[in-house]
């Protein structure tokens, strides 16, 4: 792809934009206000704005590789961290995809240098769901249940964190667990029991003056 050609096109967008709405990009400019924050996957394929119908300031987003929250990355903690405590986001929304190269990349058995200790984090999903998973015989049906619960386990991550207690009993913020379906363009969403997880993982990671108060 050429460089110049996105200075190109990115001209064109602007000058289709602002002949629509001659105020839009002053209200850009005048500061953000997105109620979704977006924690999905570096992959090409999948542009969270665009797959959501969404347009430049209503969603705040964070990618990485096999959208995944360790509680050990500061680049997702500060994102969660910022995104709910100052820009008062409503609900938090990690997003996941069919055909993950970083879920393939965890399966396989060879050492990636620097991607090891991030590859691991989903490793440990696997090890944690390891009947269900290797029950399933089809590698590709089982790559697709692993990017489900990956999905899942990183809704857990979200959820242990003290920020997003705290906001979900000042505002009931809540958590969602999505996968995109590259070969149809869906978004599906896991119907996680936010509420139900928050219940259950109170006990070990309550954390927050708020979380106990409610007890």
């Amino acid at each position: 792809m050429e460089v110049e050609r996105i200075f190109r096109n990115n001209r064109k967008w602007a000058e289709k934009m602002a002949s629509t709405d001659g105020d839009y990009f002053n209200r850009l400019a005048r500061g953000q206000n997105p109620d979704i924050l977006y924690i999905g996957c570096s992959d090409s394929r999948v542009s969270a704005e665009e797959m959501m119908g969404l347009h430049p300031g209503e969603v705040f987003v964070h990618r990485n590789i096999a959208n995944m929250v360790p509680n050990t990355d500061l680049n997702v903690m500060s994102v969660i961290n910022y995104a709910v405590r100052y820009l008062k986001v409503n609900s938090i929304v990690v997003c996941g995809h069919y055909k993950c190269g970083g879920i393939h990349a965890a399966m396989m058995q060879e050492d990636m240098g620097i991607l090891n200790p991030w590859l691991r984090n989903i490793r440990d999903v696997y090890r944690l769901h390891k009947s269900e998973l290797d029950s399933i015989k089809n590698t590709e049906a089982r790559y697709r249940r692993l990017a489900e619960l990956n999905v899942t386990e990183q809704c857990i991550n979200v959820i242990k964190t003290a920020v997003v207690q705290e906001a979900y009993y000042d505002r009931k913020l809540n958590v969602y667990g999505w996968v995109f379906d590259i070969s149809r363009g869906h978004i599906i969403d896991l119907e996680i029991d936010f509420e139900g997880i928050l219940r259950d993982i109170m006990d070990i990671y309550r954390i927050n003056r708020k979380a106990n108060q409610n007890k």
